[in-house]
């Protein structure tokens, strides 16, 4: 069947098939506009763990989730695939993972990595895994974009997007990031993780010179040394800080025109990153370093809106740290946000 045969027989109003694809929808990858690449991968954690199950859990929840959207009614029609990641990439996280927890346990007894030969041979490896990693992100997000599919990611930890990041930063001349999470991410090499989940955007920003402006949004937790770089490159980053969010509209602003300031600073493309915990915690109370404060989830949703609105470009998007729990309550929720995304993206 061709996609509007497809499309003319499909009833967006009944229950999910089982055998249905994400979000339950009929189409095959050359039949769909969006590919969302899944990326379960989560090495560098050190506090709560769940990442790698976070596409899983989506695609899980993702049946529950209504075709005809609020924004986007006519979405579904686009068609959204869910690519499949190779059981070699994920077996190699599985076991960088215990590595890494081997590093991590050893610094935390007081351990000199450097200074102990096979610890520092098992940190070469783990970023030599964690490289391996970005550089399946890159390739697979270059075979979907030549075929002209949309391209998203859905994680993981938040180090999954560096290779799409710099993909894009060799297909385009400039373009931004809108960044939301609680963390900046800007820590360099964190406990010695070249690729760490804390240290993307510091990554980002260092291998990638297309990207003209990083504008994080609902940080709340961060340190000296991310701090220190920020300010030491006005020109490139702009942080709207959770707690002066607040302040401002105490004070009598509102979140409208806080969306206007935080989309003004963006250059015409614009690439999304969330991580989950950017929301208020109890939108992704699983997730693996929730902060207190944060986004609610109708503000993210506006906040975006607002973006597609300006008439900015967006030229792909990224969702990490859904780690799902018994309830599957974050799974829900990112779920619900990556149907939002991939209306941003294609809509």
């Amino acid at each position: 069947m061709t996609k509007e045969e497809i499309i003319a027989s499909f009833d967006p109003n009944a229950a999910a098939q089982a055998d249905a694809g994400l979000y339950g929808l009929p189409f095959n990858a050359g039949q769909s506009d969006i590919i969302i690449i899944p990326v379960p991968w989560e090495v560098t954690v050190s506090f709560g763990s769940g990442a790698a199950l976070g596409p899983e859990a989506i695609a899980e929840a993702s049946a529950q989730v209504d075709l005809y959207h609020h924004d986007f009614p006519e979405l579904w029609k686009r068609g959204i695939f869910l690519d499949t990641c190779p059981e070699e990439i994920i077996s190699l996280g599985r076991n960088a993972k215990e590595m890494a927890r081997e590093l991590i346990e050893a610094m935390e007894a007081g351990t000199e990595i450097a200074s102990d030969a096979e610890l520092s041979l098992v940190l070469s490896e783990v970023n030599l895994a964690c490289n391996r990693m970005n550089l399946w992100v890159k390739e697979r997000a270059s075979y979907w974009k030549n075929k002209g599919k949309m391209v998203g990611l859905a994680g993981g930890d938040h180090s999954i997007p560096l290779g799409y990041i710099q993909l894009l930063g060799e297909l385009n001349p400039e373009f931004g990031i809108l960044h939301i999470d609680a963390h900046m991410d800007l820590r360099q090499a964190y406990e010695g993780f070249t690729w760490s989940h804390a240290s993307i955007f510091y990554n980002a920003l260092e291998t990638v010179p297309a990207i003209s402006r990083l504008v994080q949004v609902g940080i709340r937790d961060y340190c000296q040394q991310e701090s220190d770089y920020v300010k030491s490159r006005p020109e490139r980053i702009s942080v709207f800080f959770d707690r002066e969010n607040r302040e401002y509209t105490y004070k009598g602003g509102n979140w409208h025109q806080l969306c206007e300031r935080i989309i003004g600073g963006l250059p015409q493309k614009v690439y999304i990153s969330v991580d989950i915990d950017g929301l208020d915690a109890r939108f992704c109370p699983n997730t693996g370093t929730p902060v207190p404060g944060g986004l609610e989830y109708e503000e993210l949703v506006y906040l975006l809106n607002q973006l597609k609105k300006s008439g900015k470009e967006i030229i792909g998007f990224d969702l990490s740290e859904v780690a799902p729990g018994e309830d599957g309550w974050d799974g829900n929720v990112g779920a619900r946000l990556l149907y939002q995304l991939c209306g941003i993206l294609a809509g």
